[in-house]
């Protein structure tokens, strides 16, 4: 790939980012090739719990689930779908892959069965849904200041709060999206 990939990064939507799928949005690049990109967005909760997901699922819930476990819009593809990303554990999903040493991704039923069972990873945010790039899409976004990217860590995915996340991805860049204009400078 010509262009340096930016898999297991996180991208910021930059204030002038009006896409109401995006705006003020972090997003998690899971995969990002010649092909394309593919991303989860971390910072747009829902109005469901994860016990509402289990309930849906007809999984029974054994023991009392916390803010450990959250959910979340991944993005606008496939809402119906699930992604969770996920702490490792020594157990083994059917459908898991590793992303980096500390996050894994899973989108196997045998996880929330897990998890309903107080058996599963430590912290869990359960995308619905995802975000999705064409060959080249992304990368001609970021050369029109769409988007600026940081190194993922798990402190962002998982124990920021979300309404903070924006800004705090913003901040290990130095950046202080506050101080940014809205409108873009084309010459």
């Amino acid at each position: 790939m010509e262009n340096q990939s930016l898999k297991n990064e996180l991208l910021i939507a930059m204030p002038q980012m009006h896409d109401p799928n995006f705006e003020q949005t972090i997003t998690y690049i899971v995969e990002h090739s010649d092909e394309g990109a593919m991303g989860l967005t971390l910072n747009r909760p829902v109005d469901l719990e994860i016990d509402d997901i289990l309930e849906d699922l007809d999984i029974e819930l054994k023991v009392p689930l916390g803010r450990e476990h959250q959910v979340v819009s991944g993005g606008p593809i496939q809402p119906e779908a699930g992604f969770i990303l996920h702490t490792p554990t020594q157990q083994a999903w059917e459908s898991s892959v590793p992303l980096h040493d500390d996050l894994w991704l899973t989108t196997s039923r045998d996880i929330l069965e897990a998890i309903a069972a107080g058996t599963g990873p430590e912290r869990s945010l359960t995308a619905l849904g995802y975000a999705g790039w064409d060959a080249g899409q992304l990368e001609q976004e970021i050369a029109d200041n769409a988007w600026l990217s940081t190194p993922a860590s798990l402190e962002l995915v998982f124990q920021v709060p979300f309404s903070d996340r924006w800004q705090a991805a913003a901040n290990q860049l130095g950046v202080d999206m506050s101080l940014i204009s809205t409108q873009a400078g084309h010459g």
